[in-house]
């Protein structure tokens, strides 16, 4: 029914995006030959792809909660990370992107995972303590699906593809650089360069769509936020969550949250089953 599908980024809201779309997945006989993602929402297309989303969820509702803390003084005093998820992401795609699964998911589809570059001349720090502050402001100020101040820096978009990954590894570092954002994920390096979150030009990559929309394919695109305006675009259609999803990005002390954030998927996805079953 879809010839591609975008997974935006969004942190923990990528929650969602499991439950819609393990939902809807046998119901429409999704065989997306595009799988686009940005940020979180690459791991969440990677579990999804790889039918493992239960796995994934358990581990980390599991190892989240209020004993921890987003931000540990006492840790980054002894020279440990200041933003403990840095290393909990770590060690989950550990878990998850093997050899094994990277061959499954080559198998299925031709899976890309969006990251940033920086303007030339700017150093890892200060590109993305810029980048990060136009995101923001932009998204306060205009609320935009797909924002531009990202691109009118100088930040540039570039998209890897799984197929041209030899290793695991390299597919684990290109997932961490996608969600890159500074304290909280470690600053990786692409193809022997800083590569940093995608959503730093823009959460919602949709460039690879346009080929196969051209072409008269039908594209999907899983939201995580909801917009008073979606852009209407020929053969594209854009899922946003039938209400806001109330989780902080980054918070690994509210597993709750993550519950619920996938349980709000699966309603979205049932009511989006009953509106478009074939």
């Amino acid at each position: 029914m879809f010839d591609a599908i975008t997974f935006a980024g969004g942190g923990n809201r990528c929650y969602w995006q499991g439950g819609f779309y393990e939902t809807v997945a046998d119901g429409l006989g999704l065989k997306p030959r595009l799988v686009v993602g940005a940020s979180a929402g690459a791991f969440a297309a990677t579990y999804s792809l790889l039918g493992i989303g239960p796995q994934v969820r358990s581990g980390v509702i599991g190892a989240c909660g209020p004993h921890l803390r987003n931000f540990d003084m006492a840790a980054w005093r002894r020279g440990e990370p200041l933003c403990p998820v840095g290393p909990m992401y770590q060690t989950l795609l550990a878990e998850t992107v093997d050899a094994a699964a990277l061959a499954r998911i080559n198998a299925l589809t031709d899976f890309r995972i969006a990251v940033a570059r920086l303007p030339r001349g700017l150093s890892p720090a200060v590109g993305a303590a810029v980048g990060i502050g136009a995101y923001q402001i932009e998204k306060h100020l205009f609320h935009p699906v797909h924002p531009r101040f990202g691109r009118a820096l100088g930040f540039r978009s570039e998209f890897v593809a799984a197929r041209h990954l030899s290793d695991p590894q390299q597919m684990r570092d290109a997932l961490i650089a996608s969600g890159g954002v500074p304290p909280f994920m470690p600053v990786t390096t692409v193809g022997d360069r800083p590569a940093f979150d995608g959503g730093l030009v823009d959460n919602v990559p949709v460039e690879p769509l346009q080929e196969i929309e051209a072409a008269g394919g039908r594209t999907l695109v899983l939201l995580t936020r909801r917009y008073r305006t979606l852009p209407s675009v020929a053969n594209r259609l854009y899922v946003q969550p039938s209400e806001k999803i109330a989780v902080s990005q980054f918070d690994i002390t509210d597993p709750d949250g993550i519950r619920r954030a996938f349980e709000l998927g699966c309603r979205d996805g049932e009511a989006f089953l009953h509106a478009h079953k074939p």
